[in-house]
């Protein structure tokens, strides 16, 4: 073998370190890449959590008709359930999506009642009471709530969380799923007017009637993105044009 051959030439040697050390930082930016996507993806999920949280019983602070229903809405348990399936919905990974969902919701429910324990609502007409009679703590109560819902944040986030990550699957397969949060909103909306209607206020009836026919006009949104989504690729498959396609003409 000839000696110039068996040895390498500087050129080749500067080669090989230069490759080595541009795939080295390929993947340190790849990693950094990552990280800062799951960080910032936590830091959102937490943070849409904790003002879920926050909002609802700040609404309940005013009188204006828009912030009383706004208050009734995000007290109530679908737009809780709606937090859960979209945290799913938009993280690729399902032991992520299941995971964030629940300590998510869990930050808002600590959030709901720790600013519900600091400032509480007193009713028109009544004052703050100087003295408490023993047993009736509100701190007590306060913290039962926290122990009871958070713990129910961890048993239903995780299952509606992963719901929406399955949810992500196109076609008719995804779309049950998909159709998830309407429905839990159509139901409470129905179960609210039907025991609570008698005993609120017009903004509240007028609050759940639009969250029904709310819920109605996206669940038949949903399936009709679905069965537009259905025909176009049977259409495709089949060698034809898209039917939302303009003519071609020559």
């Amino acid at each position: 073998m000839r000696h110039s051959e068996a040895v390498r030439s500087p050129e080749q040697s500067r080669s090989g370190v230069t490759s080595s050390s541009d795939l080295l930082a390929k993947r340190a930016r790849e990693m950094v890449r990552f990280m800062y996507t799951r960080v910032v993806s936590t830091a959102v999920s937490l943070g849409v959590g904790l003002s879920l949280g926050l909002l609802g019983p700040i609404f309940g602070k005013f009188d204006n008709p828009v912030f009383v229903a706004a208050g009734i809405v995000l007290s109530s348990g679908w737009p809780w359930a709606c937090y859960a399936f979209l945290v799913g919905y938009f993280t690729r990974s399902k032991i992520e999506s299941v995971l964030l969902a629940s300590f998510g919701l869990a930050v808002g429910v600590v959030a709901y009642y720790l600013f519900k324990e600091l400032y509480p609502t007193i009713p028109a007409g009544m004052e703050y009471a100087t003295s408490i009679p023993e047993g009736m703590e509100s701190g007590a109560s306060a913290e039962g709530s926290i122990l009871l819902w958070g713990a129910a944040a961890f048993v239903f986030g995780a299952p509606v969380g992963l719901i929406g990550n399955v949810a992500r699957t196109p076609g008719v397969g995804g779309l049950l799923f998909r159709l998830l949060v309407p429905l839990i909103a159509f139901f409470e909306a129905t179960r609210r007017l039907s025991v609570e209607a008698d005993s609120q206020g017009a903004v509240f009836v007028a609050t759940w009637n639009i969250t029904r026919v709310a819920a109605c006009i996206v669940a038949v949104v949903l399936m009709g993105r679905t069965v537009w989504s259905w025909r176009v690729r049977r259409t495709q498959a089949d060698g034809q044009p898209d039917p939302a396609a303009p003519a071609q003409h020559l």
